[in-house]
């Protein structure tokens, strides 16, 4: 089984972390704070175009042992338990980080906890709904026979982009941008991906959602709260209340308004 950093290294991971990295540059590029977080893959730079003063980069054991450049992690944790304070952070970058956690719905909400309300994620995910993804399904299957081998990572498993924005909904997340890219065919040759080169910008005309690979970037919404005091209370004015005046002539009692005045009484 081909891990996730032995496929970077092939003609189609670095076709598609080439793309990738372009459109991490143009997203962090504009997002301002003080502390800024890449949870995985050290062979893609997320945080080079970022002008935050506190850039850190945390990686599992795998990561450290296996990855290109994970000698660089500033720490090693597990991803489903982060090591910083509710509401520290200002930007967390997830490159395909959610695919190969043990439990991506846990990370997802570590996330959420150590971001500040308006903070930004920004994901990765292999696109499930593509031409990858079919080859992927049907390689898994022959795979299941003792047959083949998977074009993609065999570890962990694919997101659905639908999917993923329910997740985000859920913990509070508005999807701010969305992007799909790489629609080349699954082939895994330099000299066929460049062939296929045509195919990018006409499938990012006519077939958007079905590039092999999704990028996201999510703002934490938390719903404000004002506080009333007892001044919206307006004050209670009293009401006219009617006042019995005696007709002293007639002999009854007659129900009159505040201030009238009998013309026959004494």
């Amino acid at each position: 089984m081909v891990s996730l950093h032995e496929w970077f290294q092939s003609p189609p991971g670095q076709y598609l972390m080439a793309w990738e990295q372009q459109r991490m540059d143009e997203a962090v590029a504009d997002i301002f704070g003080y502390h800024s977080l890449q949870m995985g893959l050290p062979e893609l730079e997320a945080l080079r175009g970022n002008r935050m003063p506190h850039q850190w980069l945390a990686v599992d054991g795998t990561d450290l042992l296996e990855a290109p450049g994970g000698g660089r992690a500033a720490l090693v944790t597990d991803y489903a338990a982060l090591p910083f304070p509710d509401a520290s952070l200002d930007l967390v970058v997830l490159p395909h980080t959610l695919e190969i956690s043990h439990d991506p719905h846990t990370t997802l909400r570590e996330v959420e906890r150590v971001l500040v309300p308006e903070g930004r994620v920004v994901i990765c995910c292999f696109n499930p709904a593509s031409l990858w993804g079919a080859r992927q399904r049907r390689e898994r299957l022959y795979q299941r026979f003792g047959f083949g081998q998977c074009y993609l990572p065999g570890q962990g498993e694919f997101l659905g982009y639908l999917r993923l924005r329910d997740w985000l909904r859920l913990l509070s997340f508005e999807v701010e941008t969305a992007q799909f890219g790489c629609y080349r065919p699954a082939v895994s040759s330099t000299k066929w991906l460049r062939r296929y080169e045509w195919m990018d910008p006409l499938g990012d005309r006519w077939w958007p959602i079905f590039g092999a690979v999704y990028f996201l970037v999510a703002i934490k919404r938390v719903r404000g709260m004002r506080l009333i005091g007892t001044r919206w209370k307006g004050v209670r004015r009293g009401a006219g209340v009617p006042v019995p005046a005696v007709n002293r002539q007639a002999g009854h009692n007659r129900m009159a308004t505040p201030g009238f005045v009998d013309s026959e009484g004494s």
